[in-house]
């Protein structure tokens, strides 16, 4: 089947590889010729790992194409994917202009039957108008889905080869059979198709996302009140996630959730609701932790040291989660932001995240090549992205590096009786 995806993010470039990896010929499109020539030559514009390799392989086997071509792709193509991008307006609300531009690009490029593709996530009715955009700009048949997409940054390759649900809205039995036969070879493990109405699938992204990020924060208004009463959230969570109705899954507690889809879906889906006269109350608690959750380690240092000024701080971690150097809403900026605020000086290490630190924070801060070299002549250690590298440290060699031994566990990564043994003063998350 030719497969046409418009947008070479994150999500494009993730769904369209996969679906050359099944044999599928795919063409993605971008507006950025320079994105595509690199692309072209196997630089790839993001990190996750593998995704590299796979686009290597099935570019080189002539599966994969990168193009700005967008007549032409679409043109010849069975299935038209939009996949681009769908940033916050100052309302909250998910900005339409991207998607809406693509569905009249791909109306005037139609040449027979297709089936077109909502990927990005978009808020609910969004179906509705491109199919009216593409109908304005074309006199061929065509069908419009919504596909949401269910990827973990640092395992999109595993959840789009084998998910555990693919969730279709069509009230096309056309474009059931189409889609149907698409994703078969991915369900063969017997995880569902779910195929339901178009406004369904969309809320369904949204709901889907909100509920994660509730149980977050839920776990981390936990924790504070396990500081305040002598309690020990991990414990807690152990307790609680036992019980097979809730599970462990998302309890973790820490310095709160970013990247590029929990904060600005939650804010997206009450945006939703406030255009129907309705106030998610549940939703804006969920926000309102995880803002005062990624000013904690900030909260505790100000406490420890009182003045932070002519301090120097080493912080691990800065992508908002491992396996990933996405630095959107990350934790660490709102930590940094305020450690350089208080007149700090930041020392900081990221195994993959760097070059999207240095557009962050420029000159200043300082980078280091290694955790350790981060940590030397530190007044305090903050981790806050569990990468398996900042697991097991060595805390002798450590401390001999830092100027004072004390450690800010953002993700209760370290065992808090070995580090004080060692000789380190401890702050975890909700650890009493």
């Amino acid at each position: 089947m030719n497969i046409a995806v418009i947008g070479t993010g994150y999500v494009g470039l993730v769904a369209g590889t996969c679906f050359s990896e099944s044999g599928h010929d795919v063409t993605c499109v971008d507006v950025e010729e320079a994105k595509v020539a690199a692309l072209n030559r196997g630089v790839l514009p993001l990190y996750e790992p593998g995704l590299e390799e796979l686009v290597r392989r099935n570019r080189d086997a002539g599966r994969l194409h990168f193009t700005t071509d967008l007549p032409l792709a679409v043109g010849r193509a069975a299935v038209v994917f939009i996949a681009v991008g769908t940033p916050m307006a100052e309302s909250g609300s998910a900005d339409l202009q991207y998607v809406l531009a693509a569905a009249e690009q791909v109306g005037r490029a139609l040449r027979h039957y297709t089936v077109v593709v909502d990927k990005s996530t978009v808020p609910v009715g969004t179906a509705d108008r491109v199919r009216e955009v593409i109908a304005r700009n074309t006199v061929h048949d065509f069908d419009v889905v919504s596909n949401p997409e269910f990827l973990k940054e640092g395992a999109a390759l595993e959840d789009f080869l084998k998910p555990d649900r693919v969730v279709i809205g069509t009230g096309s039995e056309r474009a059931r059979r189409i889609m149907g036969e698409l994703y078969a070879p991915f369900v063969r493990t017997e995880n569902p198709i779910l195929f339901m109405d178009t406004r369904s699938a969309e809320l369904t992204k949204y709901a889907a996302n909100a509920m994660l990020a509730t149980r977050i924060s839920f776990m981390n208004d936990m924790a504070a009140l396990c500081e305040r009463v002598g309690a020990d959230a991990d414990q807690v969570r152990k307790g609680v996630g036992a019980d097979k109705r809730i599970g462990y899954a998302f309890l973790h507690p820490g310095i709160g959730y970013g990247g590029s889809c929990f904060p600005k879906d939650v804010r997206a889906l009450m945006s939703t609701a406030r255009d129907v006269g309705l106030k998610l109350d549940l939703l804006r608690a969920v926000e309102a932790t995880n803002a005062r959750q990624k000013k904690s380690l900030l909260t505790k240092a100000l406490r420890h040291y009182g003045d932070l000024s002519r301090h120097t701080f080493a912080v691990w971690g800065l992508a908002f989660k491992p396996r990933t150097d996405d630095m959107r809403e990350a934790p660490s900026v709102d930590l940094i932001e305020g450690l350089l605020d208080a007149g700090a000086r930041v020392q900081c290490h990221d195994p993959v995240a760097g070059e999207a630190a240095r557009r962050c924070f420029a000159d200043r801060v300082s980078y280091a090549s290694t955790c350790y070299d981060a940590a030397e002549g530190a007044d305090g250690l903050f981790l806050v992205t569990e990468w398996s590298e900042f697991r097991h440290p060595d805390l002798c060699r450590l401390k001999s590096l830092m100027r004072r031994p004390v450690i800010f566990d953002g993700r209760n990564v370290f065992d808090p009786e070995q580090a004080r043994g060692e000789g380190f003063t401890y702050f975890g998350v909700g650890r009493g």
